[in-house]
């Protein structure tokens, strides 16, 4: 049957979790029960307790290679957490530092293509956006360098350092090191948003250059986010920060009023579940062995149906949930347009980009996690059609 007479309705929009993933955690909700919540240590249930519990720390900390005190464990969503920081930093300023928004016209670097999200909490605070260069290696450097250093007005930069969304870059050491030690003002803050920290799609366990490390010279200057949205459950997960000492106080103490405690025992469920780093890669591997036949399904078809040429690229990502589609020449929203008329809904064109706009038209993003490979062969039929359509291939 041709793509023309199909009717479904389809959706690659989004990094969402498929229902067999999220099966993967429901034994983590039978572990703290009535009958046995009391025989730990230390009692969960009541106030006592800010910036979460030790156990899920300790995870954590092995993770990402840093210590107890420098983690901070609050909502269930990563986003909320980013949100409130930048909020905290326009209106109370941060440790030491006056309000962001006594400094005038308030400016964020923003790589793109780039996760819509963070753009999208720079539109709510009114912050302008500075899109720049995305590479395999990361942002553009010299751009960026240039940028901060003559503009005080810069005071945050959004960064997704490894398996970046959408275009799965993984920062490299000289990136992160430039990232971490140029010349900025003082309240200027780097957004680490480590959202596929543990996220791998091949048996080789990418690890990147810890930023936390490698901040001698301006060391409050990271915020580094993570979540279990997409190990355990979005939503019904644990999220943090991971930063300076005394960054992390600075949000404790500036997050009282709002949170008090965390879901200790969600924490306790997590930390029980999980286990330890080793854990939490044995969990991992067996979300990868149900979403990576999804990516190859996808790269297969496009590379049948469309092959190499030099109108259009696409990458096979190590790590993270999205596949970035280049266009050379543009026609980004005609494929959008066109999947979109046949009952396939994918990112929409621009949305990876400030304001969403993508200024050549060229980037969309493929989500390809939640539908499943009977679906994901439709869907990607569906695709290569559009693509054929737009650059007048046979």
């Amino acid at each position: 049957m041709s793509v023309e007479m199909m009717n479904v309705n389809l959706n690659m929009e989004r990094g969402w979790p498929c229902k067999e993933q999220l099966n993967l955690s429901l034994p983590m909700l039978d572990l703290v029960r009535s009958d046995t919540v009391l025989e730990y240590e230390t009692d969960y249930r009541g106030y006592a307790g800010t910036g979460g519990i030790t156990p899920l720390k300790n995870i954590f900390s092995e993770i990402l290679d840093v210590s107890n005190e420098q983690i901070y464990l609050g909502s269930t969503m990563s986003t909320t957490i980013m949100y409130d920081v930048v909020a905290k930093a326009m209106f109370l300023g941060l440790d030491g530092e006056k309000p962001w928004k006594e400094s005038g016209n308030v400016k964020f670097i923003c790589p793109s293509p780039g996760y819509e999200k963070h753009f999208k909490i720079c539109e709510t605070f009114g912050i302008e956006m500075i899109p720049v260069k995305m590479n395999d290696d990361g942002p553009d450097m010299d751009i960026v360098e240039e940028l901060v250093k003559n503009d005080t007005c810069i005071k945050g930069m959004w960064c997704v350092p490894l398996y970046s969304n959408p275009t799965g870059a993984i920062y490299s050491d000289e990136v992160v090191h430039r990232i971490a030690s140029m010349e900025a003002t003082s309240d200027f803050r780097v957004f680490w948003d480590n959202a596929y920290m543990v996220h791998h799609l091949t048996d080789e366990e990418v690890t990147i250059s810890n930023i936390l490390k490698d901040t001698s010279v301006h060391p409050n200057r990271v915020f580094e986010f993570f979540s279990t949205s997409k190990i355990t459950f979005p939503g019904g997960g644990v999220a943090g920060c991971a930063s300076s000492i005394e960054n992390i106080k600075w949000l404790e103490r500036t997050s009282l009023l709002q949170l008090k405690t965390g879901d200790k025992i969600n924490q306790l469920r997590h930390a029980l579940f999980l286990k330890n780093k080793q854990g939490v890669l044995e969990h991992m591997a067996k979300h990868r062995t149900i979403i990576k036949p999804k990516f190859d399904l996808i790269d297969d078809m496009l590379t049948n149906r469309i092959g190499y040429n030099d109108n259009v690229k696409w990458n096979n990502p190590k790590g993270g949930y999205f596949i970035n589609l280049e266009f050379a020449s543009g026609g980004a929203k005609s494929v959008y347009e066109y999947c979109k008329e046949r009952g396939l809904r994918i990112t929409p064109a621009g949305s990876t980009f400030p304001y969403g706009i993508d200024p050549e038209d060229k980037f969309l993003r493929l989500a390809p996690t939640y539908l499943s490979l009977d679906e994901l062969e439709v869907a990607s039929a569906i695709l290569c059609e559009a693509i054929v359509n737009e650059l007048g291939l046979e």
